[in-house]
């Protein structure tokens, strides 16, 4: 049996006076991971790291991700390597193509994604291994051993490409036990891959809290975006016609069937959500990362109840 790491992902929208906060109670409560995201227009990926590594002692970090045309990569290999040679090794950054539509809205959605994702992981390693690239760069002080760089993609070529270049792959929500192990082929047999699933939860004592309260966070995932998280599933083919046929995000939610989404997401009991947990390790996952529905800080007691 697979005993995956659970980790916990810190919500993009919690008020600034309590991030420090959540990732000191996340560290207290034995959590192994603590991830932050970097999504347009909220809070950026290595400031948050940082100043969560800072205020922690044991808990790994995890950027998750970083969009790789955003920065030049040797900027990029300078950030990730500060990090390493402050915290050691209790750093994970993810990078990929960023979401399609912000990328455009800035103006950097390369002709390529693919191409640019193999650049940044082949520049990026040889950068923080101590090498040069062909123009004459390199770190002055490289970290005693390079952070792992994980690939934060969907789709199957850049599945592929994941298993090539990368020490992991960061799989978005939903991260269903069929979509882990279909994204697992893809990525091929590769030993030691690192697979990270990211999945919304809401953990309560009463089974039909936890499904009403994950229900609003799962509004996005009939959006062309999550095709591939949803092609494996049993239901799929349903659930595109039950999409179809509502007329706002919020009817579609509320129509999902109860089965739907204790499947779709991590919500129920302690003891349910722990097997669920399990059932996603058993599917290929080396990380499961719970993620609050809604921006409350205050749900990570309830998370530990299924370490």
């Amino acid at each position: 049996m697979n005993q995956p790491s659970v980790g916990v992902m810190l919500p993009r929208d919690l008020p600034a006076s309590r991030v420090l906060d959540f990732a000191r109670r996340a560290d207290e409560l034995g959590f192994a991971e603590l991830w932050v995201v970097e999504d347009l227009g909220f809070r950026g990926g290595f400031a948050q790291a940082a100043a969560v590594l800072a205020a922690t002692s044991s808990i790994r970090v995890g950027i998750g991700i970083l969009p790789a045309a955003v920065r030049n990569v040797a900027f990029t290999a300078m950030e990730i390597n500060t990090l390493a040679e402050l915290f050691g090794d209790r750093i994970d950054v993810g990078v990929g193509h960023g979401a399609k539509d912000w990328m455009k809205q800035i103006g950097v959605w390369p002709p390529s994604p693919l191409a640019v994702l193999r650049e940044q992981f082949s520049t990026l390693r040889t950068l923080l291994a101590g090498g040069e690239t062909a123009d004459g760069v390199r770190l002055t002080s490289p970290a005693s051993r390079p952070p792992r760089l994980l690939a934060g993609v969907r789709g199957p070529r850049s599945l592929a490409l994941a298993g090539e270049v990368a020490d992991g792959t960061i799989l978005a929500e939903p991260a269903t036990p069929e979509y882990v192990a279909a994204a697992r082929e893809r990525i091929g047999d590769v030993p030691g891959h690192h697979v990270v699933a990211y999945n919304v939860a809401s953990v309560h004592p009463d089974h039909a809290t936890a499904v009403r309260t994950v229900r609003p966070a799962l509004e996005w995932i009939g959006e062309p975006d999550w095709a591939p998280h949803l092609a494996p599933l049993p239901f799929a083919a349903e659930f595109a016609a039950l999409r179809a046929s509502c007329a706002t995000r919020a009817e579609f939610t509320e129509r999902l069937p109860e089965e739907w989404v204790t499947q779709l997401a991590l919500a129920g009991t302690p003891d349910a959500v722990r097997a669920r947990i399990q059932a996603i390790a058993d599917a290929g996952a080396s990380t499961v990362v719970l993620v609050p529905a809604g921006n409350d800080g205050g749900v990570l007691d309830d998370f530990a109840a299924v370490l």
